[in-house]
Order: C-alpha cells, then structure tokens, then sequence
C-alpha cells in the first residue's frame, strides 16, 4: 500500500468521522494484502471473473440439490417470507431466489477476511477501486454502529457479509430487525429476508407484475441485436429481429438478456421487476439465477 493514500484516508476519518487516530491505526496494522481478491479485479477483465458465469450459476445455484433446498427453505420458514412479502408489497418466491443465490439460505457466507479483502481493493490499483474505497469507508462506520471487531468480520473476496451478500454500505442502508429482537443482524435469517425485501420494495418492485419470459428463436446463437440488462428496446424492434416470446409479454419495451450455454444461447424477455435483481448485483446471469429459483419454488 502506498503510505501517503493510507494516510490521507486516516486524516479524513479521524477529521471527517471522529474516529481515534489510534484506533485506525491499529486496525490497519492488521490488515493484509490478498492477491487472490486483487487478481479478481486488476489486469483484463473477463468477463463473469467476479459477477460468475452461467454455467458457474447453473452447476452451483440450478442444480437439482439446491434447487431441492430451495423448495425445503421455503417451507421451513414460510411465515417469515410471506410475512416479508405482504410488509414490503414484494413477491415471496424472490425472496427465497435471493437467498438460495447469495448464500445457499444461510449455508455459506464466506470465508475471506473482510478487512484483508477490503483493504487490499481500496489502495491498490484495480478497476473498482473508488468503490472499493468507498466500502472501505463504510466498514469502519457499520462496525462502530455494530459493535464489530473489525478484523475478525468473515465474507466474500469483495467484502460482502451475511446470508443476503450484503457490502457494508448496503449492510447499513437496507438493515432490518425482522425477527424484532432489537438487533439488526446480517447472519440472521429473518433479517436477511426482511433487508432483502426491503431493497426490492426500495428499488420499485411490483408484487406480481412479470419478471422474465422465454423466447425462442432461429439457429443456436444470437448476435442479430445487443442484448443488455441495463438498456431496453421496444418490443417491435425485438420481434422483427427474429425473436418471439413463448407466452404474451405485457410491456412495449423490454430488457433483451443472453445466458450463453456451451453450445447455445438463452434469450429471454426482462421487464422491470428484472432491472430491480441486477440492481443488487449487476449481472444478467445472477438476475436470471434468482429468477429462475423463483420459478421452481412457486
């Protein structure tokens, strides 16, 4: 790290956040450098390097065990979804998609060290590193408010805590003490659900409005339009380049999205309620994750 930008983000917490110079530098004093995060976000992007592929999301997320798990989730802690669902005005079965992609429902939050991983993105060069830098930040202030001892927190290589994957900022922002018992924790289940239908009733979610229809089209792959989750086109535009729903699709403009199998292309219709999944994490394929777990528990 250089000691000038280290520094200068000490300087501005302790001036701009009250934080004791001591403290930060103790903490600091701890962290250390994790190539394997910076190797995920420095050099030539790939593309799924850090978002995973979908054949990653098919074997790991889609496969038959978890989608079982799913199903089992789902029953076991019905009351807190749909409790979560009529709250937030938000549709319960993406509730359990969130929760099965980000952290097979609990099972698996992470074992990286969140101030090593955090660290290492904020002060050294990578493409994400404002961002990063900007968590960083947000790790000190969530785990004053929490009471955290900072260098023991554990979560994903990109500093991602709790069973709904949650960046300290977002840990701060779409907190939530679902299960009433005065703490809002990110490793709590009822929490979690409740956060995570929060975010989506944040971000205007439509309880039973369409999410994502499949289409059909000529040949194996599809190149003849861009495909993108963060751009429409009209539907007019859609079909006369060679693509036709399976079932009636209810807006003028739609997301066009492309899941790229080994030896063929998935296209499909995203309406609004789709931009909303991407909004947590931006990625065609994780959008479309969640979808379809959603779908198999309905």
């Amino acid at each position: 790290m250089k000691k000038k930008e280290v520094q200068t983000f000490i300087n501005m917490m302790v001036k701009k956040y009250h934080f004791k110079r001591s403290y930060m530098n103790s903490v600091l004093t701890y962290a250390k450098l994790d190539r394997d995060t910076l190797a995920r976000y420095s050099g030539k992007y790939k593309s799924g390097s850090t978002n995973g592929t979908w054949e990653r999301y098919k074997a790991h997320v889609l496969d038959k065990k978890s989608l079982a798990k799913a199903v089992k989730f789902k029953k076991a802690y019905y009351k807190t979804p749909s409790r979560a669902s009529q709250h937030y005005q938000v549709d319960m079965d993406y509730i359990v998609g969130f929760m099965g992609v980000e952290s097979k429902f609990g099972e698996y939050t992470g074992d990286y060290n969140v101030l090593d991983a955090l660290a290492t993105l904020a002060f050294h060069p990578n493409r994400m590193k404002k961002f990063f830098k900007s968590e960083f930040k947000h790790l000190f202030l969530l785990s004053r408010e929490k009471g955290f001892k900072i260098q023991t927190l554990e979560g994903s290589f990109a500093g991602a805590m709790g069973c709904v994957q949650q960046v300290p900022s977002v840990a701060r922002k779409h907190k939530s003490d679902f299960n009433g018992d005065g703490v809002t924790d990110a490793w709590n289940l009822e929490d979690c659900i409740g956060s995570i239908a929060k975010f989506m009733h944040k971000n205007g979610w439509e309880k039973g409005a369409t999410v994502a229809v499949a289409t059909t089209f000529k040949g194996k792959r599809y190149k003849k339009l861009k495909t993108s989750h963060r751009r429409t086109l009209s539907m007019k535009t859609i079909k006369r380049h060679g693509i036709t729903p399976v079932k009636k699709f209810p807006q003028s403009k739609a997301y066009l999205l492309k899941n790229r199998n080994l030896n063929h292309d998935d296209i499909w219709l995203g309406a609004k309620n789709f931009r909303v999944l991407t909004r947590y994490n931006n990625s065609t394929s994780y959008g479309m994750a969640i979808h379809l777990v959603a779908e198999h528990v309905k």
